[in-house]
């Protein structure tokens, strides 16, 4: 099996070589970028299953890059942030990035979390390693005109149409149709949209319910599917029928 593809683009040297030589170690095939023209040159030619971008970037806007890759192409995205930036993390996870590291990080912390995000893209987007485990059980759900299907990690609305949806999104999506009409609270939402490496940063949640309120609901300003329960979290309204 080829191994899977991670494009590093920051603009120090230093620390893609880092990376580089890090992610490869364990597997990875990594192409080292410093700018975002050359990102797109290889988002052209050579596609990685996986982007991980500093948004720190000295004379370029990381969150622009961000934004013009979520629009323009389908892959993992794990941004890189500093310690005090938590605006950057909350406007890179309404663009569209399924996770995010806080320097100074560990390296092991990091592969952890890209090991995550590719479990959750479809195995035609991102091939894993052969050490990854087997894809879940195949599961299909109706609910309120859609159907989600866990197998194809596809969501079709009531034309037939298909939705797209983040890594992330999706797994809150399933979260929340294995659980209808359960109140589902922010802990429990990271764990089972991040895993045991989620750390305690509510408004990730917060974001994805709203990019997933604006594909689903009709009115996303007044939420039909998906409430909030004050000081306890969020519960998919509509029943939801395993077929």
């Amino acid at each position: 099996m080829n191994p899977t593809h991670i494009a590093v683009l920051d603009d120090e040297v230093d620390i893609t070589q880092l990376l580089a030589n890090y992610l490869k170690g364990h597997g990875f095939r990594v192409t080292q970028l410093h700018s975002g023209p050359e990102l797109m040159a290889v988002m052209a030619s050579d596609p990685p299953a996986l982007v991980l971008l500093d948004l720190g970037l000295g004379n370029e806007d990381g969150l622009v890059i961000a934004r013009r890759l979520r629009e323009h192409h389908r892959c993992g995205l794990v941004i890189i942030t500093g310690r005090g930036d938590a605006i950057d993390k909350v406007v890179g996870l309404e663009i569209g990035a399924d996770d995010y590291v806080t320097k100074p990080f560990d390296l092991r912390e990091l592969v952890a979390r890209i090991k995550a995000v590719l479990r959750r893209l479809t195995p035609a987007d991102a091939p894993e390693p052969a050490s990854t485990p087997a894809v879940p059980a195949r599961e299909r759900f109706r609910f309120h005109g859609f159907e989600l299907d866990t197998g194809a990690r596809r969501l079709l609305d009531r034309e037939g149409r298909e939705v797209t949806l983040t890594s992330g999104e999706f797994d809150l999506l399933c979260a929340f149709v294995r659980h209808p009409g359960r109140v589902l609270s922010r802990d429990f939402l990271l764990e089972h949209t991040r895993g045991r490496e989620a750390a305690p940063f509510d408004r990730t949640i917060d974001v994805q319910v709203g990019r997933l309120r604006k594909k689903l609901e009709s009115d996303p300003e007044n939420p039909a599917l998906i409430k909030a329960v004050r000081g306890a979290g969020y519960v998919l309204t509509p029943s939801v029928e395993a077929v």
